[in-house]
C-alpha cells in the first residue's frame, strides 16, 4: 500500500509539473504574438504599402536582414525621427545603406 501511494504522490507531482510547464509555454505564446502584434501595428505606421510589400519579400528571401531593418525602423519611430511614412524608394535606401560593408568578403593566399 505504501508504494501505491509513493506512486500517486510521484504522478501527482509529474502532471503539476506537465501543467505548470504547459501554462508558461501558453504565456510565453501569447507575450510573442502580442509582440507581433505591436511590432506590426508600429510597421503599418511608419511603412506605405509598397514598402511593407517590399520588406515582406525580403523576409521571404532573407528573414534575418528583414528583422534587422524592422528593428531599426521601430527603433527610429521609437525615437520620433520618423515624421511621415516612409515610402519604397526611402526603404530601398534604407537597405542600401545597411547592405554597404556586409557582403564584403576577402580571400587571401599565401
Amino acid at each position: 500500500m505504501d508504494e501505491d501511494a509513493d506512486l500517486d504522490e510521484l504522478r501527482e507531482r509529474k502532471r503539476r509539473q506537465l501543467e505548470k510547464k504547459a501554462q508558461q509555454e501558453e504565456a510565453e505564446q501569447a507575450r510573442q504574438e502580442q509582440a507581433d502584434m505591436q511590432k506590426k501595428a508600429i510597421l503599418r505606421k511608419v511603412l506605405d504599402s509598397d514598402a511593407r510589400e517590399r520588406l515582406e519579400r525580403i523576409r521571404m528571401a532573407r528573414p534575418d536582414k528583414a528583422d534587422r531593418i524592422e528593428k531599426q525602423l521601430i527603433q527610429l519611430a521609437a525615437s520620433g525621427r520618423i515624421q511621415q511614412k516612409i515610402t519604397d524608394e526611402q526603404l530601398k535606401e534604407i537597405l542600401a545603406k545597411s547592405q554597404s560593408g556586409s557582403r564584403d568578403i576577402n580571400i587571401e593566399r599565401r
